[in-house]
């Protein structure tokens, strides 16, 4: 065992520790972060238009603080984008980390001092509790990866913008620079399909120890990787033991990976956003991501079913229950107050607190009241496939709710790898599982207003060239699971 594994074992250890002081006591943890927030911005200029003076308790902030989304601080952003200081956070952000909106066209999501470190300290401390746990530190001697958008940044009234996963890659700790890959140069590329390349050039040589990254983009470059060597990832990097991801569910990629790989990899699940690093896989025995709740961010919950009514109630970390659906409000050191990023999430664990990712607000259908989420369709395709050669590229639904002939119904744009030998025995498992998830969607279709699931084919690279297509080729783009409109799946190329 090298020196620099057993340092690593020895700094787990210590983080491990570090880790359960806080989530043993996450009440305490989250009031104390909750106090210091509203201390730290009492004379920003939002603090003093919501008299954080008068706050003196967590009714007194929901009292004076509505649930905002980015439209919502927008007027408070511009100020700070325009290089003002103490108008949400105090002084101005290190940078801001630009992403695309729907409704705002580009958003500039501030990242602070205070905020910063945990951007970096989280995925760290992923990998050391994998260490900790599992005792297995022998990749940190081999190459990692991290697939990111380009770490090229510009600068707005003297504060220096670009993507998070580029602004963070001028972070990476001097003890990972020697180990980590693709090179700066290559890194830089704005092409993905380009950059892609570049990296298969770059790391099929190398010792290929951990790779990192959305699994729909890293499947692209698993499926180059092959191409060039003509054989299995996990026989080009004989060393590769640890799959490391976020963004997405990872379930419906897992039979695809495991083929393209050629065995089974260990993998650690992230909750990364350009607004807080939230929650990572802290065991590989229990399910769900451990919620990081001393990362300067106080968390508030509202239940999706009740977020639309009039002033819906909000919850504290002490409130919540096992396996509601719930939309996730923060408030955060980088001054998002309120602030609905517009993630739902179920708790697995209350102790410790551990959730899952269980869809967007935004992205579901309800085009009968059915109210269909992203970790239902997910779970119906999972199970489908459950003992079968089926294996899927990508895929979203959306309504059909004008067919030509028949009843309305949920329709599956699929992109599959290996396709199933009878589509319709396919189709009916999937229709089966998601009547078992959801008692709506099962009601609609026993009283005759939905017939059941139809599956059109997507032809192949159908997803990347529709992305592509609007400019959300690679980086942190990701594809909408499911909407409540055919406006994404009117622009897929089919087959006949």
């Amino acid at each position: 065992m090298s020196i620099k594994s057993v340092a690593a074992q020895l700094f787990a250890k210590r983080v491990f520790h570090k880790t359960q002081s806080w989530a043993t006591n996450p009440i305490a943890t989250q009031q104390a972060v909750f106090e210091k927030l509203i201390k730290t911005a009492k004379q920003t200029e939002f603090g003093i238009d919501h008299h954080f003076d008068q706050i003196k308790n967590y009714e007194d902030f929901a009292k004076q603080v509505p649930v905002r989304d980015y439209e919502g601080l927008k007027s408070y952003v511009e100020k700070v984008v325009k290089g003002e200081a103490n108008i949400l956070w105090k002084g101005k952000p290190l940078y801001f980390a630009k992403t695309s909106g729907t409704t705002s066209g580009a958003k500039y999501i501030p990242l602070t001092k205070e905020s910063m470190p945990y951007h970096i300290e989280a995925a760290r401390d992923a990998i050391l509790h994998y260490i900790h746990e599992t005792g297995k530190a022998g990749f940190v001697d081999g190459k990692m990866i991290f697939l990111q958008g380009s770490p090229i940044l510009e600068e707005k009234n003297g504060i220096q913008f670009g993507r998070l996963s580029g602004i963070v890659a001028h972070f990476v700790p001097k003890y990972l620079q020697k180990n980590r890959m693709p090179s700066w140069e290559t890194n830089c590329i704005e092409d993905w399909e380009t950059k892609i390349d570049a990296i298969v050039e770059e790391t099929f040589a190398q010792n290929m120890a951990v790779i990192s990254g959305i699994p729909s983009w890293v499947q692209m470059y698993f499926e180059r990787l092959q191409q060039k060597g003509g054989k299995p990832v996990g026989e080009i990097f004989k060393n590769f033991n640890l799959f490391i991801y976020g963004g997405v569910n990872y379930e419906p990629y897992r039979a695809k990976f495991e083929n393209l790989i050629g065995r089974k990899v260990p993998s650690i699940e992230l909750f990364p956003a350009s607004e807080g690093f939230f929650a990572y896989q802290d065991t590989q025995t229990e399910k769900g991501m451990l919620l990081l709740l001393n990362s300067g961010i106080f968390y508030e919950f509202i239940k999706s079913d009740a977020f639309y009514s009039d002033k819906p109630r909000r919850y504290t970390i002490g409130e919540v229950e096992l396996g509601i659906n719930y939309v996730l409000i923060i408030s955060t050191n980088a001054g998002l107050w309120g602030y609905n990023i517009g993630d739902t999430v179920q708790f697995t664990s209350l102790k410790p607190y551990r959730i899952i990712v269980s869809g967007r607000i935004k992205h579901y259908i309800s085009a009968f009241g059915e109210h269909v989420i992203g970790k239902e369709v997910e779970t119906a395709l999972q199970e489908a496939m459950e003992g079968t050669e089926i294996r899927v590229n990508e895929f979203t639904v959306a309504p059909q709710i004008n067919p030509e002939n028949g009843l309305p119904y949920h329709e599956w744009f699929i992109e599959f790898e290996n396709e199933p030998i009878d589509g319709k025995t396919f189709a009916e498992a999937i229709d089966n599982a998601m009547r078992k998830q959801n008692i709506y969607y099962d009601d609609l279709i026993v009283g005759n207003i939905l017939q059941k699931v139809v599956i059109t084919k997507v032809v192949k690279n159908g997803f990347q060239d529709y992305m592509k297509s609007i400019g959300k080729l690679g980086g942190q783009n990701k594809v909408a699971r499911l909407s409540n409109d055919r406006k994404i799946v009117d622009l897929l190329p089919t087959k006949k």
